[in-house]
């Protein structure tokens, strides 16, 4: 393959940097430090695969473009949780309704944010950290009715358990991310969302319902953070007020480091993950050099930073080439 093949195939598979980065961190804490193996390796898999599976329905919102973010993940997730306590109360015999109840809150709010941004034309920033305020009340009630920290033990026992010294949530994220690339590629929503990213007004006169994409976008992401409330709460054995928050910036990096553009149109849900291990391992690296957690908050934001100025600029360049070429 030449060198302008491999360029093509780069840009084509973005998530291929997050890998690399994932490989060279992993290797260097290998060297560094005697804690570090393949058996260390599934612990970074196991606390990755909760923040893959909210990444990727933050994947679908800000693929519809226009710098659309879902900011009340968080909340969304910490709610879940919290009900999770209250209907399946420690028995496996109520989980069946714990997910019920979970998906349900998911499918509301998502329709709630949908309607904001769809209907009132409320910027998404704004509609969901506004929603998101609305669930963070709604969990400090909840907060006060819980009868204790009871999970069901089958849930936790699932979400707890190892294959061949691989994480069964591992699995479980691997099974969203390969169903969240069928639908991007092979689906005729997933072909519609690209377009609505790429071009809203191009899409709309093509005849697409982009305010209907938008929306189950919308939808998608408030449901796989209500699931991922439902397994976090299982797996730490309860609920607590802060427990969404780490996700509203992790999410968000997630996406863009895995190779989503910020800016729409394009979308990888492999990326998604990879770079979810990769901003694990970063925090354990951050950990291991013994760094408070506002100073952990500090790097990741940089690391966010850096990945949209390049965005930005790679998408600039993009459209000026677009812009020349009509020109021409």
């Amino acid at each position: 393959m030449t060198e302008a093949g491999i360029a093509r195939w780069a840009q084509r598979n973005r998530w291929i940097w997050s890998a690399l980065a994932v490989l060279i961190l992993w290797i260097v804490l290998s060297v560094v430090t005697s804690r570090f193996s393949l058996g260390s390796l599934s612990g970074i898999l196991l606390s990755a695969s909760f923040l893959a599976i909210v990444g990727l329905g933050q994947m679908f919102v800000v693929t519809t473009g226009r710098g659309n973010i879902d900011l009340s993940i968080p909340s969304v997730l910490t709610l879940n949780a919290y009900l999770a306590l209250l209907t399946v109360r420690g028995h496996d015999g109520r989980l069946a309704l714990g997910v019920a109840v979970a998906l349900g809150v998911g499918l509301v709010v998502g329709l709630i944010n949908a309607g904001l941004v769809v209907k009132l034309r409320i910027p998404a920033i704004i509609a969901t950290l506004a929603s998101g305020y609305v669930l963070a009340t709604a969990t400090l009630l909840a907060n006060g009715m819980i009868p204790g920290f009871a999970v069901s033990p089958l849930l936790k026992a699932i979400v707890g358990a190892r294959v061949e010294g691989l994480p069964v949530m591992a699995l479980i994220a691997a099974a969203c991310v390969g169903l969240a690339a069928l639908v991007l590629r092979f689906t005729g929503y997933g072909q519609m969302l690209i377009a609505v990213g790429q071009n809203r007004e191009a899409a709309r006169l093509a005849g697409i319902p982009a305010g209907r994409v938008i929306g189950i976008a919308f939808l998608i992401s408030s449901v796989m953070a209500s699931l991922t409330g439902l397994l976090l709460g299982a797996y730490v054995g309860g609920a607590f007020l802060e427990m969404g928050q780490p996700y509203l910036l992790q999410s968000i990096a997630a996406v863009v480091v895995g190779g989503t553009l910020i800016f729409g149109g394009s979308a990888t849900a492999l990326g998604t993950f990879v770079a979810s291990v990769l901003l694990i391992l970063i925090v354990t690296t951050m950990q291991i050099m013994g760094l408070p957690p506002g100073a952990q908050d500090m790097v990741q934001g940089v690391v966010v930073i850096l990945v949209l100025a390049l965005a930005g600029r790679e998408g600039g360049a993009g459209r000026r080439r677009v812009a020349t070429a009509g020109a021409g």
